[in-house]
C-alpha cells in the first residue's frame, strides 16, 4: 500500500471512530435571536452598573507648554459618576460563539487637580466627558467535566473617540492648555479598565448564573433526570443550540440505557425565545427508570373504590362472572396487583404521544389470615394517549385510556368468560388507576432552566420522534414578588 493510500485509510478510520463516538442528545434546548436579545437586555443592565463602579487610579505627570515651561500635574479622587450604554446588540457568530457590540456609550467623571508651574501652585476640580465609546466583546461557550455550560471572554476591545476635560480654578484657562497631555492618558486607562470590568463581570456574574442550570434534577424519591451537555453549545446564524443527555435514571440503581437516542433535528421555528426538543428517548428512559424502581406496580383494594360505584372488590361481586368463587372463597375481599414485564414505550408522531402497555392483572382473595390466595391472571392491553403541557417550568401531562382488551393467562379457579369482566376493569382503570397516574403526571418533570426564569406563551407541537415545546422567557430578579 502506497503512502497516499495509507493516509486515506487512516483518515477513513478516524472518521469512522469519530462517528461511532458521536452521541445524539435526548433533549435539545434552542435559544433564538429573540431569546438572546432578551438575555442581552438583562446583561447590559448589569454591565452598566458594573462599569459605573469602576475605580480609577490617580494620574500624575508633567507636560511642557511652549513659552510657558514645564507643568507638573496630578489628578486625584477620580469619581465615575455615570456610565451609559444606550446602543448595543448581541450577534450569533456561527461555530464560534456570541459577540456583544456596544456603540456611542458615554461616561462622566469628576475629580480634583493640582498643578505646579515654577512658583505657581494651584488646585481645584475638573469635569471630564467621555463620548463615543465603542466596546466589542466576544463570548466563547463550552462545557466543563460535569456537563455544565461555561462561558468565557475570548476577546474584548474598547475604543474611546472623544475625551473632553474642563478645569475650574484661578488659572483654569492655563490648565485647559495642557488637556492634550491628560486626555490620551485618561483614554488609555479607561479603555483598559472597561475590558477588565467586562472580564470580571462575565466571571463573577454570568458564569455563576449559568451554573444554576441543573445538570441533574431530582424528581422524587425514585428518579432523576440527567441534563448534562453531551457537547459544547453550538451557534448558527439563527440560534444557539445546547444538546443535553436528556436521560431519566433510577436513584436506587443507575444502569446503562439499552438503546441509543435517535438523531433529533428541530424545525426552523423562531417565533419564541426558546425551544425545547424532548425526544422519545427522553420519555422512554423515564419509563425505564420508574419500572426499575418498582414504581409501575399498582395494587387495587376495596378501600380504594370510590363511593357511588355500586360494587365492592370482593368474591361476592366477581362470583356473578365466576360462579365457583362463591364456593371456593365465600364473601372474601380481593386485591388486584397490576405489573408490567417490561417498561412500556411510547411513540411520538404528528398525532401526539401514545403507548400500548401490556399489563398483567393478578387477582387474589384475601384470606381470614390476611394471606393471599391467587385466583386468576389476566393480560390487559389498550391504547393510551397523552396530553402534554408546560406549567411552572415543568412538563406536565395526563393520560387517556382507549378501548382495553382482556385475555386469560392463567386461572386457579377454573375457566370463565373473560369478556364479562371487561366493564369492571374499565371502571378500575378509569376511576382508580388513571387518577393516580394523572396526579403524578400533574406534578410534572422539571425543564432545564437556570435560576429565576419563568416561561410564558407556551407552544406544544408533535413531530416524528420528538415533542417540541416553545416559550418566551421572563427573568425574575431576586426579591421580586
Amino acid at each position: 500500500m502506497g503512502a497516499q493510500s495509507l493516509a486515506v485509510a487512516w483518515g477513513v478510520l478516524a472518521l469512522c471512530l469519530a462517528l461511532a463516538g458521536a452521541t445524539n442528545p435526548g433533549f435539545v434546548v434552542r435559544i433564538t435571536q429573540a431569546g438572546l436579545d432578551y438575555a442581552h437586555q438583562q446583561g447590559i443592565v448589569v454591565l452598566e452598573k458594573e462599569l459605573a463602579q469602576l475605580k480609577l487610579p490617580d494620574i500624575s505627570g508633567d507636560f511642557r507648554i511652549r513659552h510657558v515651561g514645564k507643568v507638573n500635574y496630578e489628578l486625584s479622587r477620580l469619581d465615575l459618576r455615570s456610565f451609559h450604554l444606550p446602543y448595543s446588540r448581541i450577534s450569533l457568530v456561527p461555530n464560534v460563539g456570541l459577540q456583544v457590540s456596544i456603540s456611542n456609550a458615554f461616561a462622566e467623571v469628576d475629580g480634583n487637580w493640582r498643578v505646579k508651574l515654577y512658583f505657581i501652585r494651584d488646585h481645584g476640580s475638573f469635569d471630564l466627558q467621555v463620548e463615543n465609546v465603542y466596546i466589542k466583546i466576544n463570548l466563547q461557550l463550552g462545557r466543563d467535566t460535569s456537563g455544565k455550560p461555561t462561558i468565557d471572554t475570548s476577546a474584548c476591545s474598547t475604543h474611546i473617540s472623544k475625551v473632553r476635560v474642563h478645569f475650574s480654578g484661578k488659572f483654569g484657562w492655563l490648565y485647559n492648555l495642557f488637556h492634550n497631555a491628560i486626555e490620551p492618558v485618561f483614554r488609555k486607562i479607561l479603555e483598559s479598565k472597561v475590558c477588565e470590568s467586562v472580564v470580571t463581570s462575565v466571571h463573577s456574574e454570568l458564569q455563576p448564573y449559568l451554573r444554576t442550570l441543573p445538570v441533574t434534577a431530582r424528581i422524587d424519591a425514585k428518579a432523576g433526570i440527567d441534563y448534562s451537555l453531551v457537547a459544547p453549545p453550538t451557534t448558527t446564524a439563527q440560534s444557539l443550540d445546547a444538546n443535553l443527555k436528556g436521560e431519566f435514571f433510577s436513584l436506587l440503581h443507575r444502569s446503562a440505557v439499552p438503546f441509543p437516542p435517535l438523531a433529533l433535528a428541530l424545525p426552523r421555528d423562531h417565533d419564541r425565545m426558546v425551544y425545547f426538543g424532548a425526544s422519545s428517548y427522553f420519555f422512554n428512559t423515564a419509563s425505564l427508570a420508574y419500572h426499575a424502581a418498582g414504581a409501575l406496580v399498582f395494587e387495587i383494594t376495596d378501600s380504594m373504590i370510590p363511593q357511588g360505584i355500586g360494587f365492592h372488590l370482593n368474591t361476592s361481586t366477581f362470583s356473578a362472572f365466576i360462579p365457583q368463587l362463591e364456593e371456593m372463597y365465600p364473601d372474601m375481599l380481593m386485591k388486584l396487583r397490576l405489573t408490567t414485564h417490561s417498561a412500556p414505550f411510547l411513540d411520538i408522531g404528528p398525532g401526539g404521544l401514545s403507548l400500548k402497555p401490556v399489563v398483567d392483572v393478578q387477582a387474589y382473595a384475601i384470606l381470614p389470615s390476611s394471606s393471599l390466595a391467587p385466583l386468576f391472571l389476566l393480560s390487559l392491553t389498550g391504547n393510551v394517549s397523552a396530553v402534554i403541557d408546560v406549567k411552572s417550568g415543568h412538563i406536565v401531562g395526563s393520560l387517556k385510556v382507549g378501548r382495553m382488551k382482556l385475555s386469560l393467562k392463567h386461572s386457579d379457579v377454573g375457566t370463565f368468560q373473560v369478556r364479562m369482566l371487561q366493564s369492571m376493569m374499565n371502571v378500575f382503570a378509569s376511576n382508580i388507576l388513571l387518577p393516580r397516574l394523572n396526579d403524578r403526571l400533574a406534578e410534572g418533570f422539571p425543564l432545564p432552566l437556570p435560576d429565576r426564569i419563568q416561561l410564558s406563551n407556551i407552544l406544544v407541537r408533535f413531530h416524528p420522534n420528538f415533542l417540541l415545546l416553545g416559550a418566551d422567557v421572563h427573568y425574575q430578579p431576586r426579591g421580586w414578588r
